[in-house]
């Protein structure tokens, strides 16, 4: 009978560092109490990690250093045993598409549920939630990316749904000086009809801070696209709303860009 560590080195042999709880009760002749114990001990000598409930990975020597592969080389087969839809975007994204100013310390995965974020080993994932309506109208296969690894391929933004996302999140991609330094690095790649059509399904906020900072990036044919957006908004909104003024009655001072209809109440600061 094969031990779960002869399973999982067949794995490896097969280029594949994963597998799930089903699939191992399957394959061995192990009750689940005594397979819980060999994944314990081999998750303590660091030939496994368990990024998910029922779900493992095989680390190989170089692996074991870092306690886990890069995100990229598992996150498709995970969400797939999770049964979600993703894509990897914000800092992540943005690199992959050029953005040489952002260090990806977090590997940040769009989804249409929320799921906890977690740490495993020196990596820390982390989910952002996109309403199921508005993330099954652009992830498709013409708003995607392919971001290539040994273990295959994972699906990334792309640079035109990593902008939104940026925009929508700015909280989560350095503040809004981030996700401004993205738009300057790699709007000029983004296809002004393929944002436009992409930006129907974002909420219109989002849409008008992401042509504002395009537009100060100098990048005018995509900011141009989004314009339409404006005439859809009824009121001014700021473009930070996480800063809040000091001194209430100071709220009204903040100069106004009545080309997008926001309040300017963060300055935007990129490096050239």
């Amino acid at each position: 009978m094969a031990s779960l560590e002869q399973f999982a080195d067949d794995k490896l042999a097969h280029g594949r560092a994963y597998f799930s709880r089903e699939e191992a009760l399957a394959a061995l002749e192990l009750k689940p109490e005594a397979l819980a114990a060999a994944i314990t001990r081999l998750v303590n000598r660091r030939r496994l990690a368990n990024p998910r409930h029922g779900f493992y990975l095989v680390l190989r020597p170089e692996d074991q250093m870092a306690g886990a592969p890069d995100p990229v080389r598992w996150i498709d087969p995970l969400m797939k045993y999770q049964g979600l839809d993703y894509r990897i975007s914000l800092l992540r994204a943005a690199a992959f598409h050029g953005a040489s100013h952002q260090a990806a310390m977090v590997f940040q995965v769009v989804a249409p549920k929320q799921l906890r974020d977690f740490e495993i080993g020196r990596h820390r994932l982390q989910f952002l939630c996109q309403a199921p309506e508005a993330f099954a109208r652009v992830n498709q296969p013409d708003q995607l990316d392919q971001m290539k690894s040994d273990a295959g391929f994972a699906k990334v933004a792309g640079v035109e749904l990593t902008l939104l996302d940026c925009a929508r999140y700015f909280h989560k991609a350095a503040g809004i000086n981030g996700a401004a330094q993205i738009a300057k690095d790699i709007g000029a790649k983004a296809d002004p009809r393929t944002l436009a059509k992409a930006a129907a399904a974002y909420e219109n906020s989002s849409v008008r801070r992401l042509g504002y900072l395009l537009d100060q990036a100098g990048h005018l044919r995509q900011a141009k696209a989004l314009e339409p957006f404006v005439k859809k908004a009824k009121t001014a909104v700021p473009l930070d709303p996480s800063v809040k003024p000091l001194i209430e009655s100071l709220a009204g001072t903040h100069e106004k860009d009545a080309k997008w209809k926001l309040v300017i109440n963060e300055p935007v600061v990129i490096d050239s």
